[in-house]
């Protein structure tokens, strides 16, 4: 049986995972790079980030959030998924809140976060949950576009018994010029299979969380 990842995933773990009766390869589908900006005061404001390439190229840009909950103007961190929540432990800052997609982000800010003001940091992709959402609430919202995602387009001619999806840009960019008839389908949370059901009606397995634990779990039951 063969598998395909639109994402690189360690070799080693895929062997771990899925032992010798699943065959599984990875493909890139997607491209991403940081954009250079100049950092700017971060004060009176929250945090959002919903990728690690979000968090990463914040602080490539030499942001620097405060953090001390004692000071009056400090930055509440918000953040979706535990990938994400680890890469800013990375660089050595915690979060207030973390959700585990941008659906539900948006329902705790509404219900809870009325009086903050929000900075998103994100790719020129980012799906446009929050910044529809928050403004019709008259939440303060800005969105700040601190990578480019390009969508690569490849064409995979081997045919696969299923293929693992892990995001929206990821799903555009393989449906483009690939088929996703005939196969099983997986996808890394909510977010990524409503964008799948634009593209197909075959049934879509997706993982409870929004990490490869998760994905790794629903394809050992399903397959």
């Amino acid at each position: 049986m063969k598998i395909l990842f639109t994402k690189t995933i360690d070799a080693t773990l895929l062997s771990k995972e899925l032992g010798s009766d699943i065959s599984a390869e990875c493909i890139e589908v997607i491209r991403t790079e940081p954009i250079r900006i100049a950092s700017f005061d971060l004060k009176n404001h929250s945090l959002i980030f919903t990728s690690v390439n979000g968090v990463r190229s914040f602080f490539t840009n030499q942001f620097k959030p405060n953090e001390d909950f004692t000071a009056k103007n400090y930055n509440k961190i918000y953040c979706v998924g535990e990938k994400t929540k680890r890469e800013l432990r990375k660089y050595g800052f915690g979060t207030f809140k973390v959700l585990k997609n941008a659906e539900t982000l948006s329902r705790f800010i509404i219900g809870n976060c009325q009086h903050e003001q929000f900075l998103h940091f994100c790719g020129n992709l980012a799906i446009d949950v929050l910044d529809k959402d928050l403004p019709l609430q008259n939440i303060r919202y800005k969105k700040i576009t601190v990578y480019n995602t390009e969508e690569i387009h490849p064409l995979v001619p081997e045919k696969y018994h299923a293929t693992v999806f892990f995001s929206p840009s990821g799903v555009r960019s393989f449906a483009k010029l690939n088929s996703l008839e005939g196969m099983k389908i997986f996808s890394i949370g909510e977010t990524t299979s409503n964008e799948l059901r634009k593209h197909t009606s075959t049934e879509i397995f997706t993982s409870e969380e929004n990490n490869l634990a998760s994905i790794f779990e629903l394809i050992k039951k399903e397959l």
